[in-house]
């Protein structure tokens, strides 16, 4: 995303929060994860309460819920239980949900620790019949590896998801959801830029979808927090559709410097609306929301638990690379190296995995260890936009399958490959009727929709030329 905005300089810390659902029965009780379409058996009514944290204060956006004093209703079924009506004591943690913790917390690269609090969040926005959500640290200090270096995971956190809304404007939500095992993945606030922030969500999203995870809409959430230089904390809660990140962490960066300017930044939650802008939830929570869950004992995970976790993960390992025209061996790279996706993506274009594993997995780093770069240099000009270019050429026959490697090669060095011409005043057209049918995008975000219907016929420099020029 070429914005204009020097990130550097503005100071930009951000770090992600990923919420995952994962695969398993609720998390404190025995019902089913399901979601229901059809009409409630019956309805609850509840008013919710403040109450102090550990430290003896109520938090702040707690006092700001309440001072609301509304009313909420809850739609219940034959599939959810007096846990999650908050009439029963919550049962034991379940553990198939742990040990998929464990895994993830495995894949992560971090500490797992031995013992662990499970903790009460409050939280009165009527997500939840208690006022609180359950949720326990299972790990921590961990990292991820993206094209700009390792980002680290501050803490990995197993938590009940919330109740589902049904009518905001009536305060009705529904119990289905509420309980369903949600990991909380945080990073370190690390991230510098929209794009790596973009960047370390989809990596983080690839890493997720190895395991039992839940797939859809709604069943992966990711938030950002953020500061710039002079400013206060931001959380930007509920992006579903990860592409919208970039732009809303650029608009919120020059909603922040407007706020500076006139002194009056301060931390709060915000929702991200559609088209990347944000609107006022609440204050930013702080530690005091916090305080221990007294009705389930202490969590230890012990080595066995974790030399189980491991074993299973294995066994996922090797049951999910076994694809079709591949050896064992290349099967199993494509999987360490996190470039699954990448390699699905790239079949989907041509039928000839072969070729792309090679592509994705050995042509990388013959051409890096020739030109004396890092791999990382060498991936960040090799990205998916480019190889699906280069794989979409090899397709038609521009590009001979045995000259694959010189052609990336060619890119690497910035000489580029040749492309089939567009007639220009096609081309204009139809980037000027995009602007005009979708305004206030970044160059990026056009040139992914140009390049999109022109994908191997035009080359991104000129795409970029046309739309800075219509852009003027």
């Amino acid at each position: 995303m070429e914005t204009g905005i020097d990130y550097e300089s503005t100071g930009l810390k951000c770090g992600l929060e990923i919420h995952q659902q994962l695969d398993t029965m609720k998390l404190f009780c025995n019902c089913p994860s399901l979601l229901r379409r059809d009409g409630p058996d019956f309805t609850v009514k509840r008013r919710l309460h403040v109450v102090p944290g550990e430290s003896g204060e109520i938090d702040i956006a707690a006092v700001h819920e309440a001072s609301l004093e509304k009313e909420f209703t809850y739609e219940s079924y034959d599939t959810t239980c007096l846990v999650e009506l908050d009439e029963e004591p919550p049962h034991t943690i379940n553990s198939g949900a742990l040990k998929i913790a464990l895994q993830i917390a495995l894949l992560l690269n971090c500490k797992i620790l031995p013992v662990s609090q499970i903790m009460r969040k409050t939280v009165i926005d009527g997500s939840n019949t208690s006022g609180f959500q359950r949720t326990v640290l299972i790990a921590r200090d961990g990292f991820v590896e993206t094209s700009h270096g390792k980002i680290g995971i501050a803490t990995l956190c197993l938590e009940e998801d919330s109740a589902r809304i049904i009518d905001k404007e009536k305060n009705v939500f529904r119990l289905d959801r509420l309980g369903i095992p949600l990991v909380e993945i945080a990073t370190a606030a690390e991230i510098k830029t929209p794009q790596q922030a973009k960047e370390t969500a989809l990596k983080l999203g690839e890493i997720l979808r190895t395991l039992p995870v839940k797939r859809g809409l709604g069943t992966i959430r990711q938030d950002v927090n953020l500061s710039v230089k002079g400013g206060k904390r931001i959380e930007l809660k509920g992006f579903q559709d990860i592409r919208n990140i970039e732009r809303a962490i650029e608009i919120e960066v020059k909603r922040q410097h407007e706020l500076i300017k006139r002194g009056k930044s301060i931390p709060e939650v915000r929702a991200v609306n559609d088209d990347g802008s944000s609107r006022f939830l609440r204050p930013l929570p702080g530690a005091a929301r916090m305080y221990p869950e007294t009705d389930i004992p202490l969590l230890r995970v012990s080595r066995g638990m974790i030399d189980e976790a491991k074993k299973e993960l294995s066994s996922i390992k090797e049951k999910e690379v076994k694809i079709e025209g591949l050896s064992g061996e290349m099967s199993a790279l494509l999987l360490r190296e996190r470039k699954l996706d990448e390699f699905k993506e790239l079949l989907h274009i041509i039928k000839n995995p072969q070729l792309i594993a090679k592509t994705l997995l050995i042509f990388p780093k013959e051409i890096a260890s020739k030109e004396k770069k890092s791999l990382v240099e060498i991936e960040k000009i090799l990205n998916r936009d480019v190889l699906g270019n280069v794989m979409e050429n090899v397709k038609k026959g521009k590009i001979k399958e045995s000259e694959t490697k010189h052609a990336l090669e060619n890119i690497a060095k910035g000489k580029g490959i040749e492309f089939e011409k567009v007639d220009e005043s096609e081309l204009e057209e139809k980037i000027s009727k995009i602007i005009k049918e979708k305004p206030g995008l970044s160059v990026n975000a056009y040139m992914g929709l140009v390049m999109k219907q022109f994908r191997g016929k035009i080359s991104g420099k000129e795409v970029s030329g046309i739309i800075r020029k219509h852009l003027k």
